[in-house]
């Protein structure tokens, strides 16, 4: 019973990770020092030491002395190709620069730096937040290579990324060198856009400071937008439309501005994380519409606005 609850607890992630060395940013990089490497025979490196055995047992048998010079000199080349996958790993210096935020459930790619500082190039070097896809670059000696590491969103809100694996296997194969990076870096992720069919509602904001919007009325010519489908087809621009760049329509505006208000209590009935998916949608419809609109949940209001600095408050 007591070796059941050992190795549960042994298979349980966190318990192991306390125990391994991680590299730790000590200003803007974080530095792959020798105590940080691990390495570790590959299968095929577990295989060719079987082979090495089954030589020198047979040259010990038979006496054949090329079969101790080849098992010698097999040998050799596998403590040298040891001490190049370690080589081609260690005093690498490693950053996170910043990645675009995104709404959950997308998969992102976060930049990181990866510095070559020992005037020998690095090739097939190996990096990916662990349980995310890998990404794979040669560095050129003393350059900066940037990764592109992929990262799957699970859950809303401010996300500390996991940990970062880099490693390698040049140049034989036989070896697996990897070391882990540990980072405060974060990510902003938005809530996943929702539609259940509600409509948000308008309000006049004449009274309303920092408003800028105009409703939509046929008083004054006000350019042109994409053509989306429900449009009224008299107010096509089929003139503008037979460039063929796209089909326009004309837009106008009327004497009594009104501004979009997407308001928490709109969303009555549906449960919290439900009511956010629906306030991101419509944040996210008003945005690509060029709308103006405003933003009142429980303990904050956000003016009505409609620039892209505007589209990020609210949706953070």
């Amino acid at each position: 019973m007591v070796a059941k609850n050992l190795l549960l607890l042994f298979r349980k992630q966190l318990f192991w990770q306390q125990w391994v060395r991680v590299a730790k940013p000590t200003g803007e990089f974080a530095s792959l020092t020798p105590r940080k490497i691990y390495i570790i025979p590959t299968r095929w490196g577990m295989l060719y030491g079987l082979m090495l055995f089954a030589l020198l047992a047979g040259s010990i048998n038979y006496s054949v002395s090329l079969g101790f010079f080849v098992t010698f000199l097999l040998t050799s080349l596998g403590n040298i190709a040891m001490l190049h996958t370690w080589r081609n790993i260690v005093h690498l210096d490693v950053r996170l620069m910043h990645a675009k935020p995104l709404f959950v459930g997308s998969n992102v790619s976060v930049l990181m730096h990866v510095r070559e500082s020992k005037n020998r190039p690095r090739f097939a070097i190996t990096a990916q937040f662990i349980d995310n896809p890998a990404n794979i670059e040669d560095i050129t000696a003393n350059t900066t290579q940037s990764f592109y590491l992929p990262i799957v969103t699970q859950k809303r809100g401010y996300m500390v990324c996991p940990r970062i694996r880099l490693c390698t296997e040049f140049p034989l194969n036989l070896f697996h060198a990897w070391a882990y990076v540990e980072s405060a870096f974060q990510l902003i992720v938005y809530p996943k856009p929702v539609d259940y069919s509600r409509n948000p509602s308008y309000a006049a904001d004449t009274n309303i400071e920092g408003a800028n919007a105009a409703s939509l009325g046929d008083d004054e010519f006000n350019g042109h937008k994409s053509y989306q489908i429900g449009d009224s087809f008299s107010r096509v621009d089929w003139k503008a439309s037979s460039r063929g760049i796209g089909i326009f329509t004309k837009q106008y505006s009327g004497n009594v501005n009104s501004t979009l208000w997407l308001d928490w209590d709109a969303t009555l009935g549906l449960d919290t994380e439900a009511r956010i998916s629906q306030l991101s949608y419509w944040i996210v419809e008003a945005h690509q519409t060029e709308q103006s609109y405003g933003l009142r949940l429980p303990n904050l209001t956000i003016n009505p606005n409609n620039t892209e600095a505007h589209f990020h408050e609210a949706l953070t």
